[in-house]
């Protein structure tokens, strides 16, 4: 793992209609939830809401969450191209404090009106500092 900052802004109850048939978290809710969050940091960072999903890497599942138990999903800026951005992202239950999920690699294109892919004209510097 890099030295970046990881951002734990947002956080999620995980309620009934969230589980699988093992009484766990479903990982589709998750991954939509990720999809989510990421999109708009992008958007926040990019000053664009035309952005879309390229690149997922693979997803490490390591632990679950429970009915009631409240995750927190984590993500950071670690590379930029001319036209898209890089992110990472892990997942922390607060109940247990254990990590449930980590993605080394989450790319989004930043796009124009027609859909097609556009220079944002961002540095990672600038990108991947916290805002308050």
């Amino acid at each position: 793992m890099s030295n970046e900052i990881m951002n734990f802004r947002t956080r999620k109850w995980v309620k009934p209609e969230d589980l699988n048939p093992n009484g766990t978290l479903f990982g589709g809710s998750l991954l939509k939830w990720i999809d989510e969050e990421a999109a708009v940091y992008v958007i926040d960072r990019l000053d664009n809401s035309r952005v879309v999903t390229k690149y997922m890497s693979e997803i490490n599942f390591v632990s679950s969450a429970r009915q009631g138990d409240v995750i927190e999903l984590g993500i950071s800026a670690i590379a930029m191209g001319r036209t898209s951005i890089t992110l990472r992202c892990e997942v922390r239950n607060m109940i247990s404090h254990k990590s449930i999920l980590t993605i080394d690699s989450i790319v989004f294109v930043n796009v124009n009106a027609e859909g097609q892919p556009t220079a944002h004209g961002k540095h990672l510097k600038t990108v991947a500092a916290d805002i308050e």
